[in-house]
Formats: structure tokens, C-alpha cells, sequence
């Protein structure tokens, strides 16, 4: 049966122009980090292979009584983006990864490799920070289905090599520990390619609260949505670029202190994915 996911709303329809975030503070193919990014000796918790060896797909954690939510953010600079940058376009949002940092939210960014080239200090100073955890967005943000929301491509006998890839970005950066999880650009992904990537090693994640944060200016709009989406073990996709989601920053200043008042407790996918292995 094909497994084919797609997430039909304005934090998809990003096209190549979606972008990522970040604050100051053709190499040889890379696996993924086999220690975490907080301890030398432990490795991150992955999720057990589907049926066939298939790579694990998740999509939020457990639905106990331990309210637990992550928010994650997609720093998804599209290879091809290059020129747009240098003509001053900003692919990153460092008043973003300040307020969480102000507010005490961990958070995972899923980076692409083209972004992490770009901005190779801002990579390092979130690999850095205890608080976040950066896992693979692929490197060039192609899609690697076909008609993922106007999404260029990758060719099938690159879909590994393009993952590795932004593994190898991330450690020319100065990021250490990588996590081995994996986000599909648009989410789109199906069996084949499920299948093609179990060599890497990787766990996809997925996300069941689309925040409607692409190309969003009503940022109170954005609140209500994750408010009114997030329950106990939810991810929450979002972006942090100040040209494709200008107003995220805003939204997370709304979205923390309500969460929070309902008794939500922020934690990294790597905690939800955790939770979720030692259930099965």
C-alpha cells in the first residue's frame, strides 16, 4: 500500500521560497550523528523499523496525562536560493531563536544543508545551545515525491546522497551532534522513498499541528491555531524566516505563556520520540 502524506495547508505551500532560521552567538557523504547532542556517550532515541525495514515515520508522542508539546521550526532554504540571499533576502530569524531562548522554550530546527552553508555561525550557535537539537531537513528542500506543492525534485538515486549531504553541511558548520531524524520537504513522502532511505538510519518526523505560519501577517490568526490544534505529546510545525513567515515570532510570544497556563510543558522531538520508544 503507498503511504503518501501531505499536509494541506499554508505552512506547505512554500514552494522553493520558504526559509529557515537562526541567531548569531560535494563533500564526503556523512551519516547521521550516532551520539546526542547533549551527551558524548548516549545515542538519540530513533524508532524501530516498519514492516520491511522501512524507515520509522512519526508523528507525535504519546497521548498520556504528561502534557508535553514540541514546537519545531523548518529552516528549508532551497538550494537554488543563493542569489536571493546575496541580493540581501533573509532566510534567517534571529528574534525568533532569541525569544525562545528568553522565553526557556526548547525547540528542534529541521535545517536543510544549503541553509547551514549559508549561515554557518548561526548553525553552530543553535547546535549549540542545550535547549535545541538540529535534525536534517535535506539539503537542497526538493521535494522527493512528485507534485509536492511545486517542489523541484530529487531524482531518485540522489534522495540518499542528498540527505547525507546536509549532514555534511551541518558538520563543516561546526554542529556536533546532528540528530538522526529526518523531515520530508512539503511532508511528502511515500513508500518507495520510505524504503529507499532505511539505509541512513534515520527516524522521519511528521507533525499533527499545522501552525498556518507561511507567509502569515496576522499573528493572533497563528496562536489560535496551535492553540486550538496542540493536545498532551502534539509536534507543532512552524518556520523562522522573516520574509516567508514574518510573523512566528510574534505567534510564539501568544502560543508559550497560553500553553504553558494550561499546563503544557515544552520539550525537544528527541524527548517525544523517547517517550514514544519506551511505550512500544
Amino acid at each position: 500500500m503507498i503511504i503518501r502524506v501531505r499536509h494541506v495547508a499554508a505552512a506547505c505551500v512554500l514552494g522553493a521560497a520558504l526559509t529557515a532560521c537562526g541567531a548569531p552567538a560535494a563533500p564526503t557523504a556523512a551519516r547521521p550523528a550516532p551520539t546526542s547532542a547533549s551527551a558524548g556517550t548516549s545515542r538519540p532515541p530513533t524508532l524501530t523499523p516498519g514492516a520491511g525495514g522501512l524507515t520509522p515515520v512519526f508523528t507525535n508522542g504519546p497521548r498520556t496525562g504528561d502534557k508535553t508539546v514540541a514546537l519545531t521550526f523548518d529552516a528549508d532554504m532551497t538550494a537554488d536560493e543563493g542569489p536571493r540571499a546575496a541580493g540581501g533576502e533573509h532566510f534567517d530569524n534571529p528574534q525568533l531563536i532569541s525569544t525562545l531562548r528568553t522565553l526557556k522554550v526548547p525547540a528542534t530546527v529541521f535545517m536543510t544543508g544549503r541553509w547551514a552553508e549559508e549561515y554557518p555561525a548561526e548553525a553552530r550557535s543553535i547546535g549549540a545551545d542545550p535547549n535545541f537539537e538540529i535534525a536534517n531537513h535535506s539539503y537542497s528542500h526538493y521535494a522527493f515525491t512528485g507534485d509536492c506543492y511545486g517542489l523541484p525534485r530529487v531524482a531518485a538515486d540522489r534522495m540518499t546522497s542528498d540527505v547525507e549531504r546536509a549532514y555534511t553541511a551541518f558538520r563543516k558548520a561546526g554542529v556536533a551532534h546532528p540528530m538522526p531524524y529526518f523531515r520530508f520537504p512539503g511532508g511528502c513522502y511515500d513508500r518507495q522513498v520510505l524504503k529507499t532511505l532505511a539505509t541512513t538510519g534515520v527516524t522521519a518526523v511528521q507533525w499533527d499541528v499545522v501552525s498556518g505560519d507561511a507567509f502569515a501577517t496576522d499573528s493572533d490568526a497563528v496562536a489560535r491555531q496551535v492553540l486550538e490544534g496542540v493536545k498532551p505529546g502534539s509536534v507543532v510545525v512552524m518556520h523562522c524566516t522573516r520574509s516567508a513567515a514574518p510573523a512566528t515570532e510574534r505567534a510564539v510570544r501568544a502560543i508559550v505563556p497560553e500553553l504553558r497556563a494550561k499546563g503544557y510543558r515544552f520539550v525537544k522531538v528527541s524527548q517525544l520520540i523517547g517517550a514514544a520508544a519506551a511505550r512500544r
